[in-house]
């Protein structure tokens, strides 16, 4: 019997008003709904190590009387505390109160926000005194149900009665997982780390498990698609300037077992900066055309849809197969003369813009689509470019950079099996990243002057085409105008932005890669496809203003040749700015993205937002997709497990079979 709240001591008239106003029609639902983050009171953190950005717990001896200040109609009490390590200052905004709770001798354990002041200088930014140390969930807010309401009403429905488990104790035995119940008490009320991660993991896992399991089942029903007959993929790479990766001989192995079924392949490559999809992809499309098929590749910028389509011509082309460039920029006689090669067959690879997505855009016997950057496109984009076959949907792959979470939240709401490149070509050399105080602006251009000198190349990257009265950022403009008559007067130094038009842009990138500029001032248009082995320096202007799957991609520019190179964040050290710092994985850097900005919205082209699904969130991540694709493959080809299987399959048809319905496997 399923829990009511007429069930849980509590619950009067008016609460009961709001938690149905606010969508949780029975204790169960709102159980579900998981804190968006916690707060670790027990770790504490040494004054000396403390960095901006950081929302910790530290503790210390206070060392002066507090001042309350009156100033420019900000009212606000500071103190400074000890603990032997360093001295800091702390400041609460608009408490008057606080000053009597600060006595000179007092041992406090704070927990906040570390910020600057206007000087530059650390200091805590109205942290909360902490009572008893735990580890305290933090809930979106609700109206009329406060925090601390809530997670007392979620501890009597948990106490009230017992939740269904959809994951029979067969199957969580299985994966080491504990039954709902308690990991729902676990996220909630989390007595330790380990307890939490366990919690987490379990029912993370659980959604995973169950909406794939509805895919599979959707998978099942939809309509035969085109069959690209296997054929030896050999003749493809011993065709290249290089030796494949083993990574990339697998990830096309399974894109070629996939092409074979005879059901659209929808298949998801994944893999850090440099790790050769495009080769994968082009050997996919020389499959293709092999079987007698037409294949098509959708990128999302002119300049990337140009270097793919001479790509393509220098390595296809050789083997027979004709490719063409479509555009929105083209004239038009040219966009003519491509739309009329990919109608009759001419085209047998068709490499291009949104300009494919065109309505006077056909095929003559489509059997690829290919996407590359699927960050930059929605599902409805990759889908408008599936539907251009005449005939059975054609087979579907996607390329992403990094897996950043936008394309994590497509793995969980799409309809896309995974690949993993996790393999860099020889030759890769890591990038030395730096965070760089704008104090040490002058000893970094020292630094690239020499890099210059040495032969080599640098670009400058800005978050802003020019000034803006709204931002508080650098422009590309400004900085381009600053550096040549300033510290870069005698160096040659170009610029890139996305208000040039196509022609500008190309001229730039081209006059970069052919080694007749020494700096390229840029804004993120180039942050995918550019290729300039000569590169070895990356500065990055306002590094904090971009995400960090951002700057990971950006840095990405350099390091592609033999030479060391370097990354210079412009920006107070934070944990963010740290974090990439600290890791050239693509994939670290994805979940801390996730974590940091939430998974994006689900099936349209924002890149970042909250939508609820906060298990899979919270613990989607590549190996735990990974592990529950086996999980759900091991469980519905084996045929001891018809029992398990078909439980699992109700409970995923009730849980997803709304939210899976309009994806129906695009």
């Amino acid at each position: 019997m399923n829990l009511q709240w007429s069930d849980v001591k509590g619950v009067g008239p008016a609460r009961l008003a709001a938690l149905t106003q606010a969508g949780f029609l029975t204790p169960e639902m709102l159980a579900e709904r998981l804190p968006v983050a916690y707060r670790d009171t027990e770790k504490v953190f040494p004054l000396a190590s403390l960095q901006a950005g950081q929302e910790v717990a530290f503790e210390g001896t206070v060392a002066e009387r507090a001042r309350a200040v009156r100033a420019g109609g900000l009212y606000y009490v500071t103190t400074k505390i000890t603990d032997g390590s360093a001295e800091f200052r702390v400041t609460w905004f608009s408490a008057p109160w606080m000053a009597g709770l600060l006595p000179v001798g007092r041992k406090l354990r704070l927990y906040g926000r570390i910020g600057h002041d206007k000087n530059g200088r650390l200091r805590g930014v109205n942290p909360s005194i902490v009572g008893t140390p735990c580890i305290e969930p933090v809930y979106r807010p609700i109206d009329k149900l406060p925090p601390k309401t809530m997670r007392g009403v979620i501890g009597r429905a948990l106490e009230s009665g017992r939740f269904e488990d959809p994951l029979p104790e067969t199957f969580r035995n299985r994966y080491n997982l504990c039954p709902r119940q308690q990991a729902l008490r676990a996220a909630h009320f989390p007595a330790t780390n380990a307890q939490l991660a366990e919690a987490r993991r379990r029912l993370a896992f659980e959604d995973l498990t169950l909406f794939q399991i509805q895919l599979q089942e959707l998978r099942g029903k939809r309509a035969r698609g085109v069959r690209i007959p296997t054929s030896d993929a050999e003749v493809f790479w011993a065709s290249l300037p290089f030796a494949p990766t083993a990574a990339q001989r697998r990830v096309l192995s399974e894109i070629q077992r996939d092409m074979a079924d005879g059901k659209p392949m929808a298949r998801l490559v994944q893999g850090d900066v440099g790790c050769g999809k495009t080769a994968i992809a082009f050997g996919a499309l020389y499959l293709a055309v092999q079987a007698g098929f037409q294949g098509t590749m959708m990128a999302p910028t002119e300049v990337l849809a140009a270097q793919h389509w001479k790509t393509a011509r220098r390595l296809l082309e050789p083997l027979g197969v004709r490719c063409a460039l479509l555009t929105g920029q083209m004239p038009a006689a040219d966009r003519k003369r491509a739309r009329s090669a990919a109608a009759d067959g001419e085209a047998q690879v068709v490499i291009g813009t949104h300009a494919l997505l065109s309505a006077d855009v056909s095929y003559r016997r489509l059997g690829l689509a290919i996407t590359d950057e699927q960050h930059r496109f929605g599902v409805r984009q990759r889908t408008a470019l599936a539907n251009k076959a005449d005939g059975l949907p054609p087979n579907v792959l996607v390329l992403s950079a990094t897996p950043i979470p936008r394309t994590l939240s497509l793995i969980l709401f799409g309809d896309l099996d995974i690949s993993v490149v996790d393999e860099l070509p020889p030759g890769r050399t890591p990038v030395q990243t730096h965070v760089v105080p704008d104090r040490k602006r002058g000893e970094m251009y020292d630094f690239l002057r020499k890099q210059i000198a040495g032969g080599r190349q640098a670009y400058i990257v800005c978050p802003l085409v020019s000034e803006s009265e709204r931002m508080d950022a650098v422009s590309a403009e400004e900085m381009y105008a600053a550096l040549c008559e300033g510290p870069l007067s005698s160096l040659r130094v170009g610029i890139v932005h996305g208000r040039q038009s196509a022609r500008e842009k190309e001229d730039a990138l081209n006059r970069f890669a052919g080694g007749a500029l020494d700096v390229l001032v840029a804004t993120t248009v180039v942050e995918v496809g550019v290729d300039v082995p000569n590169a070895t320096v990356l500065i990055v202007e306002n590094a904090d203003r971009f995400g960090l799957s951002q700057l990971h991609q950006l840095r990405g520019r350099v390091g592609r040749g033999p030479a060391e190179s370097y990354c210079f964040l412009m920006g107070q050290r934070n944990e963010r700015l740290d974090a990439l710092a600290a890791t050239a994985d693509g994939f670290i850097i994805a979940q801390k993205d996730l974590e940091q900005r939430g998974p994006g919205e689900w099936f349209g082209t924002r890149q970042h937002g909250a939508p609820e699904m906060p298990g899979a969130a919270l613990g989607g991540d590549v190996a735990l997709l990974s592990e529950t694709q086996r999980a759900v493959r091991a469980l519905l080809e084996d045929p001891k497990r018809r029992h398990e299987a078909e439980t699992m399959r109700k409970a995923a048809e009730q849980r997803f079979g709304g939210a899976t319905a309009g994806v129906a496997m695009n």
